[in-house]
């Protein structure tokens, strides 16, 4: 049965969709744990994980290691979260880091705006907020805006490009229980049943995160551009330095068999011509 990747706008239903499939399915619905399970196994600072998790980085934290470290932290964790194959994986990128996954179903659930505005109005008031109509209008304008810079920061992709998605739902007219009557019907779909090709997929994408944290942190591969590819075990390495050094931090991430290196070389500056 598939696992569920699910986008959502803010105030289109996307957390009590996603809670109410994972009721229906006998999943785990994941959403804050991802920020939780990186801040305790990985040491992360949870008020710059949250930040990172929700928002584009700023232009200086674009240069910084550590902003580096903190996202690779992140994307790795949703990973470890669906390679246990039985969640529902809310936000954080997850219709791109897991494309190409067979037995995942990749899900956007979208509104009209005004209605957005009204739901978050209304949930406010639920909780003793009593957010302003106004307040409430640039909350999910700037919302908005985070997100959709963040995906095209981080993967260079439209967070509302269709062809991110197997099906996009919009809760206009639709309850969240129809909603979740249709992504149910879908996840059954024997198409979408997990394989062990599947599974070995998001696996190897584990693994290559895995190896990127680890070069994240160490003091002798942090400053370079290092690309990282896993099947099966057998890391690739693809850079233009520290490849000798980063070798040696690869073997020691579990699930590591063997680590092969690939140089790149650095094309020489042409001459100037006038």
């Amino acid at each position: 049965m598939a696992i569920i990747a699910m986008s959502a706008q803010l105030g289109a239903g996307g957390p009590e969709i996603g809670m109410g499939l994972a009721q229906r399915l006998g999943y785990h619905f994941v959403d804050q744990e991802v920020i939780q399970d990186a801040v305790r196994r990985y040491g992360l600072v949870e008020e710059k994980a949250s930040h990172l998790d929700e928002s584009k980085p700023t232009l200086f934290e674009r240069f910084d290691a550590e902003t580096r470290h903190y996202i690779t932290v992140l994307q790795t964790t949703l990973l470890e979260f669906a390679e246990q194959d039985d969640g529902v994986l809310m936000g954080r990128g997850g219709q791109w880091l897991l494309r190409g996954i067979p037995h995942v179903l990749r899900v956007r659930v979208i509104a009209p705006f005004e209605q957005r505005v009204k739901h978050l109005v209304r949930r406010s008031a639920e909780s003793g907020d009593k957010l302003t109509q106004r307040a409430a209008v640039d909350i999910v304008r700037r919302d908005d805006a985070e997100r959709a810079g963040r995906m095209r920061y981080l993967y260079e992709v439209d967070l509302d490009d269709p062809a991110l998605y197997d099906t996009v739902i919009s809760t206009e007219r639709l309850s969240y229980e129809a909603a979740v009557d249709m992504v149910e019907r879908a996840a059954r779909r024997p198409e979408l049943a997990t394989t062990d090709a599947g599974r070995e997929l998001i696996a190897s994408r584990v693994l290559v995160s895995r190896v990127q944290v680890a070069l994240a942190t160490n003091p002798g591969t942090r400053r370079y551009r290092i690309t990282v590819e896993a099947r099966d075990g057998v890391v690739v390495l693809e850079g233009t330095a520290a490849l000798e050094h980063a070798v040696e931090v690869a073997k020691t991430v579990p699930g590591v068999r063997e680590v092969r290196t690939q140089q790149v070389e650095i094309p020489p500056i042409p001459p100037f011509v006038a």
